[in-house]
């Protein structure tokens, strides 16, 4: 997920909304190669202060993903700037009480981020969505996407839903490793995002899992 604070359009990630929209994107694993606890290691609800935090790392995030995948043009305009405007936005207005936007701290410094809403897809009934996570390079494999994971399955748990989902990259298989070691699994879902004005688009498949509390209630994904 990426933006700024203008319409959304629809070939260019930059321009999503940071908590409504259409193209989500999952990019950590750091957790099969986890030292262990981190001190002082955190999850915590996004304040508004934390909008250029999550910019800045939000920024890195998309260029290493969308590297190869959008135009070399597009990935060099990435820029904490926008994306910070945008977040700095969402979080004084939410779209909805449903969206919550999670930050992962070493200290006092953000780390990462994992925002989870509403499904929007038609077979997505009673299911929240993790719309986005991303962990800075430089903190991977500290355990930070394995603690924003838990928290997001916590937050749609806790908002009465019934499984969560991921769209991601269908050549991304670190990223599809990491949720697969967490308890999603590919559920046969795929589309094709356009992610350039000339028409390029980029295969995606959804991960899912059920996060109802019971073991007759289908799998728990951490």
């Amino acid at each position: 997920m990426a933006h700024d604070e203008q319409t959304p359009h629809p070939h260019d990630p930059r321009h999503d909304h940071p908590l409504d929209h259409a193209h989500n994107h999952v990019h950590d694993h750091d957790h099969a190669h986890a030292p262990g606890p981190v001190a002082d290691a955190s999850v915590r609800v996004a304040r508004v202060s934390d909008a250029p935090a999550v910019g800045l790392v939000q920024a890195v995030v998309w260029r290493e993903t969308y590297a190869g995948v959008l135009p070399d043009e597009v990935v060099a305009q990435f820029d904490p700037r926008p994306f910070t405007n945008a977040w700095r936005a969402s979080l004084g207005d939410a779209p909805s009480r449903d969206h919550l936007l999670l930050v992962a701290c070493a200290g006092e410094q953000v780390v990462g981020f994992a925002a989870v809403g509403p499904s929007p897809d038609p077979d997505g009934h009673e299911a929240a969505e993790l719309l986005v996570l991303g962990v800075h390079p430089d903190a991977r494999r500290q355990g930070h996407g394995s603690r924003l994971l838990n928290a997001a399955v916590d937050t749609a748990r806790g908002r009465g839903a019934s499984a969560l989902s991921a769209w991601v990259l269908a050549d991304a298989g670190a990223t599809q490793g990491f949720l697969a070691a967490a308890g999603l699994e590919a559920d046969g879902a795929h589309r094709e995002r356009v992610v350039s004005e000339d028409g390029g688009t980029a295969r995606e498949i959804r991960m899912s899992a059920g996060v109802v509390d019971g073991a007759d209630e289908g799998p728990e994904p951490v």
